[in-house]
């Protein structure tokens, strides 16, 4: 994990001596490096769930260091199948890479305790209609901090709650940018500011940081 951007680097191997690839590169690689010969691993592919610079910033470097090649879509490699699940919302090109049936790298569409900032209606359609369509017990390994499951934001996720029925949406009143709305949803979020999906007095829709929200 970044020590600022709080943005994770991953490494998913098919087995000791087996077949290996890196998820997003915007983390410090040295540990994944050292992975890499503790367990003899030979590393084939770089899977990117979206493009921002916190989740790409060593490509450079792993295409250097390994000659990987970026794949952005679905991979079979060693005894690694990777399906790869078009999530936009947080970003037009969001994937998410589910990888042998029981892990899923979320990039910044799902997170523990909360979703990707972006446009509410897709974000809902990629969280609800496609993540948590997957089993409970997959594990949930995000773009940010710490990994959960699908069968826990179902249950304890404030905007899933909110989206599948079981809360209501809120009522508070607050600002955004000056701006008067209503604040639909506010929960906790990786960077300790919390997120929120509010509703302008227009109609208008969005799911911003906490930190843009004046209560």
């Amino acid at each position: 994990m970044h020590p600022g951007w709080l943005s994770n680097a991953y490494l998913v191997a098919d087995e000791p001596g087996g077949t290996a690839v890196f998820v997003d590169s915007g983390a410090p690689l040295e540990p994944l490096f050292a992975a890499i010969t503790r367990e003899r691993l030979t590393v084939t592919h770089l899977l990117t769930t979206h493009s921002h610079t916190d989740h790409v910033a060593g490509d450079d470097a792993l295409i250097s260091r390994f000659g990987v090649e970026i794949v952005k879509g679905p991979l079979e490699t060693g005894g690694l199948h990777v399906e790869a699940l078009a999530t936009p919302g947080h970003s037009p090109d969001g994937l998410s890479f589910v990888v042998n049936e029981t892990a899923c790298f979320t990039g910044d569409t799902l997170f523990r305790d909360a979703v990707g900032g972006g446009e509410p209606a897709q974000v809902r359609s990629s969280v609800m209609d496609v993540l948590m369509t997957l089993p409970p017990e997959v594990r949930v390994l995000p773009g940010h901090t710490e990994e959960t499951t699908i069968g826990r934001e179902w249950e304890e996720n404030p905007f899933v709650r909110v989206w599948r029925g079981a809360e209501p949406e809120g009522t508070e009143r607050v600002r955004v940018g000056g701006e008067a709305a209503t604040l639909v949803v506010w929960s906790p979020d990786y960077d300790g500011k919390g997120k929120a999906w509010v509703r302008f007095d227009d109609g208008r829709e969005a799911i911003v940081g906490g930190s843009r929200v004046e209560r």
